[in-house]
């Protein structure tokens, strides 16, 4: 039997020959690699959980600091709402304090000769949504009386002057007039 090669001629170097290569090494090298990045990855992930489990634990005692924070200042915010309210009242009953310094300012320049005022005092007139400003009091005179009413209109300060009753009583002596009367006082 005779046999052909009918293969190139495969020239051989002399010297220095390749090593073959072996691909289970290659593919158990690989696997090592692989498995030490994995391991480092994990290594990664488990310190940043436990830095961020850390940091939760911070910023939940900094928000239990802050609730305690939020809730002094809302009880400031309630005082100081409160006390705003109480200045509005005191700036209100301040603001209309005046007003009956400038009355009873100016009732005794009005005020005739033997005319008293026994009973002073203002009320809301439902219909006309205003304050009237009643006077009641004795007179020995109707003309002190007129004479009262004048001086209220030419003050200024008094408007729709207006007598509401006037009784003289005539078992007393001497005699007197009881009277009423209604007016609107303006600053």
């Amino acid at each position: 039997m005779i046999k052909i090669n009918l293969a190139p001629p495969v020239e051989r170097r002399r010297g220095v020959s390749m090593p073959s290569f072996n691909l289970g090494w290659l593919f158990g090298i690989l696997w090592v690699v692989a498995l030490a990045v994995v391991g480092l990855w994990w290594w990664s992930l488990d310190g940043e959980v436990s830095h961020l489990g850390r940091e939760i634990a911070k910023n939940e005692v900094e928000l239990k600091r802050l609730q305690a924070v939020i809730a002094e200042g809302q009880k400031i915010r309630a005082q100081k709402d409160e006390l705003e309210r109480r200045v509005n009242v005191l700036e209100g009953i301040a603001r209309l304090q005046a007003r009956p310094v400038h009355l009873l300012d100016t009732v005794p320049s009005v005020l005739s000769k033997d005319l008293w005022i026994t009973r002073m005092e203002e009320k809301l007139d439902r219909e006309k949504s205003q304050k009237v400003l009643r006077f009641t009091g004795v007179t020995y005179s109707s003309t002190a009386l007129a004479d009262f009413m004048a001086n209220l209109r030419s003050s200024g300060k008094f408007k729709d002057v207006d007598i509401v009753e006037s009784r003289q009583d005539l078992t007393k002596s001497p005699r007197t007039i009881t009277f009423e009367v209604s007016c609107r006082f303006e600053i």
